[in-house]
């Protein structure tokens, strides 16, 4: 989530947030401060930290100074994202600034929610010793109970007299975590201001993939982390899984430039297989032009519908079904659905070298079905089929895709 998004689940889940909301625009921005009535923050809004530092975030006086922050702000990168929306919300009178997490913590004894807190909020909290950073396992069963929060906060340093006040926050925080699934849920800073309200000042909200089904509110478009904005190819890939949960099934962007030669269409069976088909690919200096996965046995259709993507990427040079695992999900779904995309796109693109190793369950009656269902097929002048002699050969594998890639490459410049 962006930080105002993040902010309005949190307010509708009844802690108090900044009054304000995103602008896209400097006049935009200049109506929002002008309605607040008072001096404003003005944040650039990406998915990622360190805004602060980078000069993204203002704190200005008057609705014209909001706009020309606005102005300096949108457009500009910050760590590879662009800036399309600020959020201008009302400048708070910090008292004292606090930090809270909640995160997962995966250790083998532990695999429970773990709560984060610190009296050492803002923006260095990467400097903070870790004897001022408090943590508390939270048991999914029973939650967390206020007397956990006091005993936590206690240890903190927190008064006396505001240990129910902070006590309820964190209890409430953890409320929002659970309720919309979340897999970090982060304020820094916390801030108390001089009246003494307690008050998220910032939010980082972070929902976990698998439970995106679950809250369809959030509108969240993909369900995948991609440490980039979604391309279109992001989002046509993340819908075939959106809607077919048979399987593992998806395609990613790898930053292909469609313009530049040697990108390979890139169809790898199973993590492990993903990663020797990677080192075939870079051993040749050939580039992966997107990233797949379909295992966990996924049935034709959908193998169909990844490769048929994967295949219609303009000016690929070549494409790569990376079996490289002998693998125990029935091996016949994916060669009946590329024979049948093979059968589509190779008459639109006469020549391309498609390199198909394939081997585990069901192997030789897959392999007997790429090469029936390729035989005269038009186009079809460099497919190369492999089973299980080849299965970790990822020199041989390269080796032969380059080969076919500079025939194919020599054949488009003539």
């Amino acid at each position: 989530m962006l930080e105002y998004q993040g902010k309005e689940w949190l307010r509708k889940a009844g802690i108090p947030v900044p009054a304000g909301r995103a602008a896209s625009t400097p006049e935009e921005a200049r109506q929002i401060a002008a309605e607040l009535g008072k001096p404003v923050a003005v944040k650039a809004q990406v998915q990622a930290g360190g805004r602060g530092k980078s000069g993204a975030v203002k704190l200005v006086n008057t609705p014209e100074e909001a706009r020309a922050a606005a102005a300096s702000i949108l457009g500009t990168q910050i760590k590879g994202y662009p800036v399309r929306q600020v959020l201008v919300e009302e400048k708070l009178d910090i008292a004292h600034e606090y930090y809270v997490t909640i995160i997962v913590n995966s250790a083998r004894d532990a695999r429970c929610p773990m709560l984060m807190f610190s009296t050492e909020g803002g923006m260095d909290i990467e400097s903070v010793p870790e004897e001022k950073i408090f943590k508390l396992h939270i048991s999914p069963l029973f939650g967390l109970e206020v007397y956990d929060a006091v005993d936590l906060l206690v240890k903190a340093g927190i008064p006396n007299d505001q240990l129910m006040n902070f006590a309820n926050f964190l209890v409430k925080f953890w409320g929002a975590y659970k309720k919309y699934d979340c897999f970090t849920l982060e304020t820094n800073p916390l801030v108390m201001t001089a009246s003494g309200d307690l008050v998220a000042a910032d939010c980082k909200m972070d929902v976990d993939n698998s439970s995106v089904y679950r809250h369809p509110e959030m509108g969240i478009e993909i369900a995948r982390d991609l440490g980039h904005e979604p391309t279109e190819l992001d989002v046509i890939g993340w819908g075939i899984e959106k809607t077919d949960l048979r399987g593992s099934g998806f395609v990613m962007s790898m930053g292909f430039d469609e313009k530049s030669p040697g990108y390979i269409g890139y169809h790898p069976i199973g993590g492990g297989s993903a990663m020797m088909g990677m080192d075939a690919l870079n051993n040749v200096n050939l580039k992966p032009a997107n990233y797949a996965d379909t295992s966990g046995n996924p049935v034709a259709s959908k193998i169909y519908r990844v490769a048929k993507v994967i295949l219609s990427q303009p000016n690929i040079d070549g494409y790569l079904l990376g079996g490289f695992m002998m693998a125990n999900q029935e091996q016949w779904h994916h060669a009946h659905a590329v024979v049948k995309v093979l059968r589509e796109i190779l008459p639109k693109k006469p020549g391309l070298p498609c390199v198909l190793l394939l081997c585990g369950n069901k192997e030789e009656e897959s392999l007997a079905i790429l090469r029936e269902g390729l035989k005269d097929v038009e186009g079809a002048t460099r497919v190369e089929i492999y089973g299980r002699e080849h299965v970790t050969d990822t020199d041989f594998i390269g080796q032969r895709l380059l080969a076919l890639v500079k025939e194919y490459q020599e054949e488009k410049r003539k």
